[in-house]
């Protein structure tokens, strides 16, 4: 038999505040917004999706479809989000 796998998140080898702030800045100047929006939908997943939909104040279906990576949320939802994980997107660039 084989060995069972499970979904990569990128945010189960991240160890610090600093490592995934650094991560997210680096996928928010993609040229391709939607590797942030996943992104950010990995670490929600592993944050938990009711845990922060109900601290952001929203419906945890709308946030899991708004982070899917086939629509484009709105602004003020990425913004809740980010401010209820504690995220600081600061690039030197």
């Amino acid at each position: 038999m084989g060995e069972k796998t499970y979904p990569y998140n990128p945010f189960d080898f991240m160890e610090t505040q600093e490592e995934i702030n650094s991560f997210l800045c680096d996928c928010f100047y993609n040229e391709d917004s939607r590797v942030f929006i996943e992104a950010l939908g990995y670490l929600v997943k592993k944050r938990g999706m009711t845990h922060v939909a109900k601290a952001a104040g929203l419906n945890r279906e709308n946030l899991y479809r708004s982070l899917n990576g086939k629509t484009q949320p709105r602004w003020d939802t990425i913004h809740r989000v980010m401010h209820v994980l504690n995220l600081n997107i600061v690039s030197s660039r």
